[in-house]
């Protein structure tokens, strides 16, 4: 994918109307979730949610041991709480 620079102009209530092929170009549709960011700078960035949960997927993934399942885990916990409140 080429990195350029287009310009859009802010129309009515502030919206943006993106170019038909760069929307083409990111797979974007009508609904798409797209996330804003304000820079330090002044500027704005623009990512489609989808890359920005990708991104963050299996970033915690080190600090689990190795061989474990946290859901795992969770469930174990989860059942021995059931049986304590269920005994009560």
């Amino acid at each position: 994918m080429t990195h350029t620079d287009r310009q859009v102009v802010l129309g009515d209530r502030g919206r943006i109307v993106l170019p038909a092929d760069l929307r083409s170009e990111l797979g974007l549709e009508q609904g798409s979730r797209l996330i804003l960011r304000h820079e330090v700078d002044g500027s704005l960035s623009l990512r489609p949610f989808r890359a920005v949960a990708d991104a963050g997927r299996g970033m915690l993934s080190d600090l689990a041991p190795e061989g474990n399942s946290m859901v795992d885990e969770l469930l174990v916990e989860r059942r021995r709480e059931a049986e304590l409140e269920a005994k009560d």
